[in-house]
């Protein structure tokens, strides 16, 4: 996986470790948290350092509550746990209100997956950790619970390594980024920097290393032609001309080697179907369990429409998938297909999957041949196209992981012709490479697509529009993840008694003016107009610093675009606002001559 990794953990560091699934991340977590040994080298750890470790899949006592289990924890943390300031039930209350759990008495079984992986959080954190290590910790949250885990980390005073493969959690939550790939020499590469940093450092890198085998290309094949020039021309070279020839030839194998990578091979299929319309959903209303979900939803899905579905775990997302899918009605309203519509559903359970299936029927039911774009291709070079080995193709999908599991759904789903992809989840478990891809093909699909996804990078760069439900029968679009996230943390915020505003210094009111009728009205409105086209121009500013616009040559111009149109609506508002200001004073001074 790698060898000569020698790795630092300092006070405050936040350490980012990325890879393709299968590159050894767990592997090298495990081995920092003193759980599996390496098979060379050493792991050396201050005396007495306090280690908190969040595995990727965390095991639980279903029936115990959220205060047993992490009470559980600071018994066996605690040194003294018979002193007052150490009770570990006073320590768990405290971690676990802090983590957002308001019932402690709730038993684990109870919990959606989300929650379970803030317990596993607080019981790594009742232990008071100096150090943290986890695992993928953004599986399962939503995109509330992804902020929640970003700001907590960002706020800790603790040192964290973290495993993931979402780009916006590493760019504000790691300074510096570690990549397992066999590209590099010892199998990795370590940036100080956040995650933008990392992606110019590695380009650059990568580029030296193509032109240093370049260079190495041309030595080798002077060498070889020498090498061939016939037994007398080498009789008359020194053994040591020879012994450096083959030398410079293992080199140039072994970094062959290392650049071979391989690409996953994402290309869904367009019917290339002419129409404006695919699918309208009029005043569509549905509620699960009791519980309404959303109603009165309007939407009208076209070609090249790309819709993103934001909202918390159980608001109602997939529902809204397997609706327009046609897999369930409508209680109200109604949703309206062109005919002959082709639907391919990315479905995040995976509950058509066959776990005993092999890899090699997974792919092609019957025989070894299947058909894409109208052409044959053989089940291996299909398997080879997602970097599977030939070795797998006969190995049980359930005895795969769960990256596997979805790249073996997306090779499915790329067999059939479709007018609008829905997925849901399709990011869960996949690695970086695979997620770029991914992100290639979906921006390349002619048809519509809606998109389920906790990934917030993918997100934004795929998205036309978004839709966030509330899980309450609400709805609401908006532009761009920014909006959404903005929204959130509005939510997140207590209402607050409205305060008479102060008056300003520069304009005491008093009746009656000279301003008209409209005038006036006008002038009473600005206040609020400048706060909000302020707001605007933050929003905007903000967007143009998000690395997924810096990275977007054609982003980055309607970005800043958009700056300057935020920009001159607020100059104009405070240009409007002097020029009546001004004529209200000049009234009022007259006044009082």
């Amino acid at each position: 996986m790698f060898e000569g990794i020698s790795l630092n953990v300092g006070d405050g560091e936040r350490i980012g470790v990325i890879g393709a699934n299968g590159s050894g991340k767990t592997t090298l977590l495990r081995i920092l948290a003193g759980l599996e040994a390496p098979d060379r080298g050493e792991r050396v750890a201050a005396t007495g350092l306090r280690i908190g470790y969040v595995p990727q899949d965390s095991l639980f006592d279903t029936d115990q509550t959220v205060e047993q289990v992490v009470s559980a924890a600071a018994i066996q943390a605690s040194q003294d746990p018979h002193e007052n300031e150490n009770d570990p039930r006073v320590r768990a209350g405290k971690v676990l209100h802090k983590l957002g759990f308001g019932d402690l008495n709730q038993t684990v079984e109870t919990l959606s997956g989300g929650w379970r992986r803030r317990l596993s959080i607080a019981r790594a954190l009742v232990a008071d950790p100096e150090l943290l290590l986890l695992d993928e910790p953004t599986n399962h949250l939503d995109l509330e619970g992804i902020l929640w885990l970003e700001n907590l980390l960002v706020g800790s005073r603790f040192a964290y390594v973290v495993i993931s493969h979402d780009r916006a959690f590493l760019q504000r939550g790691a300074n510096r980024v570690l990549e397992l790939d066999r590209r590099y020499p010892g199998g990795y590469l370590s940036v100080d920097g956040d995650y933008s940093t990392f992606l110019e450092k590695r380009e650059a890198q990568l580029i030296a290393r193509a032109r240093q085998q370049e260079s190495l290309s041309v030595k080798v094949r002077n060498e070889v032609a020498w090498l061939r020039s016939g037994v007398k021309a080498r009789g008359t070279k020194s053994k040591a001309r020879i012994d450096e020839a083959q030398r410079l030839i293992a080199e140039m194998d072994t970094m062959k080697r290392q650049g071979e990578t391989g690409r996953t091979g994402i290309d869904f299929v367009a019917t290339g179907r002419k129409t404006k319309r695919l699918l309208e959903a009029h005043a569509v209303g549905k509620s699960l369990g009791g519980r309404r979900l959303f109603g009165d939803f309007n939407l009208l899905l076209r070609p090249g429409m790309r819709l993103g579905l934001v909202g918390a775990n159980g608001s109602g997302k997939t529902t809204l998938l397997r609706l327009l899918a046609g897999e369930i009605e409508p209680d109200e309203g109604r949703i309206q297909r062109v005919e002959h519509l082709r639907v391919v559903y990315f479905d995040q359970h995976r509950e058509h999957f066959n776990p005993e299936l092999s890899l090699r029927r997974a792919l092609s039911e019957k025989g070894d041949t299947l058909i894409f774009r109208d052409r044959p291709v053989h089940v291996g070079n299909w398997a080879a196209r997602f970097r599977f080995q030939p070795e797998q193709l006969d190995v049980p999908i359930g005895r795969m992981s769960g990256g596997e599991q979805a790249k073996i759904m997306i090779a499915r789903l790329m067999l059939k012709p479709a007018d609008i992809l829905l997925l849901d989840e399709p990011t869960n478990d996949l690695d970086i490479p695979t997620l770029e891809v991914l992100e290639e093909s979906l921006t390349d699909f002619p048809g519509a697509v809606v998109l389920v996804t906790h990934d917030r990078f993918l997100l934004d760069r795929i998205s036309t529009v978004m839709l966030a439900l509330d899980g309450q029968g609400g709805t609401e679009y908006f532009a761009d993840y920014a909006q959404v996230e903005s929204a959130i943390e509005e939510r997140k915020q207590p209402p607050k008694p409205k305060k008479p505003p102060e008056p300003p210094k520069r304009k005491p009111r008093a009746a009656p003016t000279k301003l008209s009728f409209r005038e006036q009205k006008e002038f009473d409105g600005l206040e609020v107009a400048i706060e909000q086209a302020t707001a605007a121009v933050e929003r905007t500013q903000r967007k143009m610093e998000d690395p997924a616009i810096v990275s977007n040559a054609e982003k980055l111009v309607q970005g800043a675009e958009a700056h300057r149109i935020a920009q001159a609506e607020l100059e104009a508002l405070y240009r409007r606002w002097y020029e009546l200001e001004s004529k209200r004073a000049a009234f009022e001074a007259d006044r009082e001559k």
